[in-house]
């Protein structure tokens, strides 16, 4: 009996130790470690993102031209106003026909006032604006608050050099899981990103070109997003008459929205 009783007792120590191990498996597995970004990295994508806007409050109006396949194109204008990281108001100014349309993005929040709606409806940064443009591309430009940056290498390009970084979304409420971007060594500017799904697939590249002086800087006045599964698919970004404003923060609320024109 106690024999029986002793192997009795080890069994249920084993199954309780086996328990233990499984139930912290399952734990490490809910609960990831999330990746911490490289500090040089974090500094290179800040730097970068302030090259291409302003950090304060800004106005700027875009042009944007799609081709699609057919070679047909589409042509869409905009006018926008941030006011950091964190607060724009996208406004459609042509086709006439689509003016009053009002994009508001708070955060990772938006949400677009339609002028025969009556309440703003909810919208995600993925969401595709106008062809190869998502609204997160025009509403919200953070790469350093949206992703966790590291340095993956360098490329030589022409007679410059440029850190490749791969980033990371911190949140799958990021316009994109992943973006690989490079970046100018010597000077900062950003030269190109590739952007990539959650499954990893690559959806679209861009290209940051034509710098000249704008509020205070030397920036990107173009950007020329293709589509990365469809051949001859393209979208043409045109910023213009950039300036620095300085902007209430009442203009960045949805009851503001009616009021904007």
């Amino acid at each position: 009996m106690h024999t029986l009783s002793y192997y009795s007792g080890r069994i249920q120590s084993l199954l309780l130790v086996i328990g233990l191990v499984v139930a912290a498996n399952c734990l490490a597995q809910e609960s990831p470690v999330t990746p911490v970004a490289d500090p040089e990295a974090l500094v290179i994508v800040n730097k970068a993102d302030r090259i291409r806007f302003p950090e304060g409050g800004f106005q700027v109006d875009v042009v944007i031209n799609t081709t699609t396949t057919d070679k047909s194109i589409d042509s869409r204008k905009y006018r926008v106003l941030s006011k950091g990281n964190e607060n724009s108001v996208v406004m459609v100014t042509e086709p006439a026909t689509d003016r009053g349309q009002v994009i508001l993005m708070k955060g990772r929040d938006l949400w677009v006032f339609m002028p025969d709606v009556s309440q703003p409806i909810r919208l995600s940064l993925a969401q595709r604006l106008t062809g190869q443009v998502a609204n997160g591309d025009l509403a919200r430009a953070n790469f350093a608050g949206d992703y966790i940056p590291s340095i993956v290498g360098s490329e030589t390009i022409g007679s410059e050099q440029y850190h490749v970084l791969d980033l990371k979304a911190v949140d799958r409420g990021v316009t994109y899981q992943r973006v690989k971007y490079w970046v100018n060594k010597k000077n900062g500017w950003p030269l190109k990103a590739e952007f990539f799904s959650l499954s990893n697939r690559l959806l679209k590249r861009c290209s940051y070109e034509s710098f000249k002086e704008m509020a205070g800087n030397v920036r990107p006045t173009r950007l020329v997003m293709e589509d990365a599964l469809k051949a001859g698919e393209q979208s043409v970004l045109e910023y213009q008459g950039m300036k620095l404003r300085d902007l209430p923060d009442k203009i960045f609320t949805k009851d503001y929205l009616k009021k904007l024109d």
